[in-house]
């Protein structure tokens, strides 16, 4: 059997700049950041007192509230994106679902972290009241692959439930191997994508005490300028971002909308420091994924970058676009919407493939804000500020992690 072909047919997330796609796209688009003063915990305390936190989700659309008491949020918010992408595919409910269908729907989902905030709370309960006040449910609550899980018993899908945990390329190689699930006929329809939410003492912290966070606590709004010369590390987000991936025939047969095709899916490793960017290894991955979706340098229009706003991880991404793309990288528009959510870490795959689609589908590219003088070596169209029209074939989506792990996806429009 040949390789099939793979379609978005769904997408959902909940981000700092809205709890739907429809709210997150229109905040992209006007250009609005989600990120302000940390309202979970008393931050003061911290050198970076600013995050991207979820607002006014109610979660009780998706899970009651007993069942969320037994879930870390980062299951939460998974399963509400995972929720708005199977209601947007038009996938059927668990009570339509026949057991053969069932068995080739497939959950890709991760998280780089997982459960962390639940951690750090039993932790505090264990220490102050006692091993009796450890939850029975602390276990499946903060564990990373329960939000898979959970996404598979709500909606009945049998299929290859997995997750994948790679730092900050989560959410993107879960899609990228959902893909694969599909074009290699493991599954027929994957839910794929990722989750985060570590704004908590201990996430900050300890990103705090590796000085990768921005300290431009007086203006949170302008934390987050990916490339511009006074970036001073990212800002912390949270949210999620699922896709629905299906096999090309079974979603035209069906009269489903669709809303970009997933063609090349590249991935490699730095094999050099264990936070520190490497330009080679980015390189090799747009590289690969250009090659899967058998397509030269010149074909790709725009790229959602990683661009998380840190002064060497910047500097690196852009070195290795221009090492990848040659004479082309001049022409490409690059974005990033990290500039308005923050680094959502392991989500961040999932919620800025999303935009990505969506920047294909509505023929759009969303702006990189902050972005008001370009710093040393950063010197590619940034698409600075203010969304852009644009005729867009092609797409690539960067995301980077610690460990040296690095994956690239190209979405196409069909």
């Amino acid at each position: 059997m040949g390789r099939r072909r793979v379609v978005v047919t769904g997408l959902g997330c909940v981000s700092p700049v809205g709890n739907t796609v429809a709210e997150s796209w229109a905040s992209l688009m006007a250009g609005r950041s989600g990120i302000a003063r940390i309202t979970k915990f008393d931050a003061s305390a911290f050198a970076s007192q600013i995050a991207g936190e979820v607002k006014g989700l109610d979660v009780s659309t998706v899970v009651s509230s007993k069942e969320a008491k037994t879930m870390d949020t980062f299951i939460q918010l998974g399963l509400v994106a995972a929720a708005e992408a199977v209601a947007d595919a038009g996938l059927p409910r668990l009570d339509q679902l026949s057991a053969e269908e069932a068995e080739r729907i497939g959950c890709v989902i991760g998280s780089g972290i997982g459960g962390l905030p639940m951690i750090e709370h039993t932790q505090q309960e264990y220490a102050n009241r006692g091993a009796r006040r450890i939850s029975p449910f602390f276990v499946p609550a903060s564990i990373v692959n329960l939000l898979a899980g959970h996404v598979s018993i709500k909606f009945g899908f049998k299929g290859p439930n997995l997750t994948i945990a790679t730092a900050c390329t989560t959410g993107l190689h879960c899609i990228g191997q959902g893909a694969r699930l599909i074009q290699y006929g493991e599954a027929d329809v994957v839910v794929a994508g990722g989750a985060e939410s570590t704004v908590s003492p201990l996430g900050v912290g300890g990103f705090a005490a590796m000085r990768a966070l921005s300290t431009r606590n007086d203006d949170p709004a302008t934390a987050s300028r990916p490339w511009d010369k006074d970036r001073d590390g990212f800002v912390l987000g949270e949210g999620a971002g699922v896709l629905v991936l299906e096999e090309y025939e079974r979603a035209k047969a069906r009269g489903a909308k669709i809303y970009a095709e997933v063609t090349g899916f590249g991935m490699s490793g730095d094999a050099s420091h264990i936070t520190a960017p490497d330009v080679d290894g980015p390189r090799r991955a747009m590289l690969a994924a250009l090659k899967d979706a058998g397509l030269n340098v010149d074909a790709i229009d725009y790229l959602n970058a990683h661009g998380t706003s840190t002064p060497l991880g910047d500097v690196n991404e852009t070195n290795a676009v221009k090492a990848a793309f040659g004479e082309h990288a001049k022409q490409l528009v690059v974005s990033s919407t990290k500039s308005m959510t923050g680094h959502l870490l392991g989500g961040a795959g999932g919620l800025e493939s999303v935009f990505t689609v969506l920047a294909l589908h509505e023929q759009k590219i969303p702006p990189t804000i902050n972005l008001h003088e370009a710093g040393e070596g950063c010197d590619l169209d940034y698409c600075a500020n203010t969304a852009r029209d644009a005729r867009l074939t092609h797409a690539m989506k960067n995301n980077f992690g610690f460990g040296g792990t690095n994956g690239t996806l190209v979405f196409s429009k069909v």
